[in-house]
């Protein structure tokens, strides 16, 4: 069984200008670890997604996700951004902190509501945005989520 979240689904400081730039990383590395076959359909998946409404949070959080036949198992892609992302978000500021999810099909609804959420609930916290925000090191992201993700 795969893990929800990996060490190697974190990175910190990326450069991106658009969405897409980011959906095209959160593909990449989805293909890299195992988790989807198809960058293009994940990218393509995300994007349609956010065309119903955007994932943006608050603060600069966004939590973008979807689900289709190319992801073999559920995952959780984090980055956080050099500069902030034009997101659309529902306080008009930049995504800085990315939490995509990403389910296969066959998991779709339950699964998928459960994880996103929990991510959401996490995300209210305003100390739980904080300490994120604050994390420079995958490690410490990936701490401060695994607290969250395994209550």
């Amino acid at each position: 069984m795969m893990k929800l979240l990996s060490i190697n689904n974190i990175h910190c400081n990326i450069s991106a200008n658009t969405k897409e730039d980011v959906f095209q990383i959160i593909a990449k590395i989805a293909v890299e670890n195992g988790y989807a076959i198809s960058a293009d359909k994940v990218v393509k998946g995300l994007l349609e997604r956010e065309a119903e409404s955007t994932t943006g949070f608050l603060e600069g959080f966004a939590i973008p996700h979807t689900k289709n036949e190319t992801i073999q198992h559920p995952g959780i892609i984090v980055q956080t951004m050099e500069k902030g992302v034009e997101w659309e978000s529902l306080d008009s500021l930049p995504a800085r902190f990315i939490i995509a999810l990403l389910i296969p099909d066959n998991e779709a609804g339950t699964a998928h509501l459960k994880y996103l959420s929990t991510i959401a609930k996490m995300l209210m916290h305003k100390e739980v945005r904080d300490q994120l925000i604050q994390a420079e090191k995958e490690q410490q992201i990936y701490d401060i989520l695994l607290e969250y993700l395994n209550d």
